[in-house]
């Protein structure tokens, strides 16, 4: 095989887009390659709580942070009696999205 691996070690400091170049040079020729890295933040968990009285609606807005080149265009898929919101939500790059989750009980729960 002709493959020579070259290990590369990247510790980033936070989520983000990141860009390098890696230059390889030989008497007989030079290449050049570029790498591109998404990362994304850690598995985070989050919980909200919604109090409102029955029948009445509850928005909260959670925003969506697009740190990719690319557009998101994502699809929402909500479980859980009384919940709603858009199944579809588009983020553009470098942009926040705002989605609006709406809780809206049937009876005291």
């Amino acid at each position: 095989s002709d493959a020579v691996e070259l290990p590369i070690k990247f510790t980033p400091r936070r989520p983000g887009f990141y860009h390098c170049q890696i230059l390889l040079k030989s008497s007989s020729d030079v290449r050049l390659y570029e790498i591109e890295c998404v990362v994304n933040a850690d598995c985070v968990e989050a919980e909200l709580e919604f109090q409102t009285p029955a029948y009445q609606a509850v928005i909260q807005d959670i925003p969506i942070s697009n740190l990719s080149k690319q557009d998101w265009k994502l699809q929402a898929v909500l479980k859980g009696q009384g919940f709603y919101g858009p199944s579809l939500l588009n983020v553009g790059l470098s942009k926040t999205a705002l989605y609006p989750l709406m809780f809206k009980p049937i009876a005291k729960c």
